[in-house]
């Protein structure tokens, strides 16, 4: 049996696959511009068309309370593309920003999978049937996002494929999600997005979102799942 990987971060070591064990996930997704949004995807990816000249951007909001990483927050802008010049490629997720609350987790990310993790202020509030999610950069107000709170649904985790780039050279990393109290709603029903003035922001405005209405939202109460190895393309 092959060794599993490992890393030292600030003293301690992760192994792969790092393990998700609890957390709480809100995900609203928009069709947005193909040419807006592939000119915030590095030039080794290219945008996955969902409809012509569209492809879809999400916002996703993550409460961690029991990972490999640690107990923290986390918001994701996300793409979805594939490698450049590979129209048969598997398409996967292209994380453009991933702001976190924690140091440790926003070492790991870069160091191990190369996400754009950065140390942000990040506050998460429940209601019975919504939470909501306020980031803030450099002292300055990006999003708030309510998404709706609730679901019976149940899903054993599986595959998925993520794209990233380290040190300037893509990779493809492969993780797993699954859960319990999932719903998934159409349409923009009981989602909010307050955009602020952080340049971020703006750049969600250049995608429309700030008037878009979404096409769907998603929540799981207890997500579970685990993050693999990287390997380059």
């Amino acid at each position: 049996m092959s060794k599993q990987p490992e890393f030292t971060i600030q003293g301690q070591t992760v192994k792969i696959p790092a393990v998700v064990r609890d957390a709480s996930s809100g995900t609203v997704m928009y069709m947005v511009d193909a040419e807006k949004a592939q000119a915030l995807v590095p030039d080794a990816f290219e945008v996955a068309e969902a409809a012509p000249g569209q492809t879809q951007a999400t916002i996703v909001i993550v409460d961690y309370r029991d990972n490999d990483l640690g107990d923290y927050d986390e918001v994701g802008i996300i793409f979805f593309v594939r490698p450049k010049g590979q129209p048969d490629a598997e398409v996967g997720s292209y994380i453009y920003k991933l702001p976190v609350n924690q140091s440790f987790t926003s070492e790991a990310g870069c160091k191990i999978w190369g996400f754009p993790k950065t140390v942000e202020e990040i506050d998460f509030s429940y209601g019975d049937n919504n939470a909501t999610c306020k980031l803030s950069m450099d002292g300055q107000h990006v999003l708030t996002l309510t998404v709706p709170r609730g679901g019976d649904g149940e899903t054993e985790p599986a595959p998925a494929t993520g794209y990233t780039l380290i040190e300037g050279v893509p990779h493809k990393n492969e993780f797993t999600r699954g859960g319990t109290g999932e719903q998934a709603v159409a349409g923009g029903e009981g989602v909010t997005l307050e955009l602020g003035s952080h340049p971020l922001a703006e750049e969600l405005r250049s995608l429309g979102l700030d008037t878009a209405e979404p096409i769907l939202s998603a929540w799981t109460e207890h997500m579970k799942g685990s993050f693999g190895p990287s390997t380059k393309l």
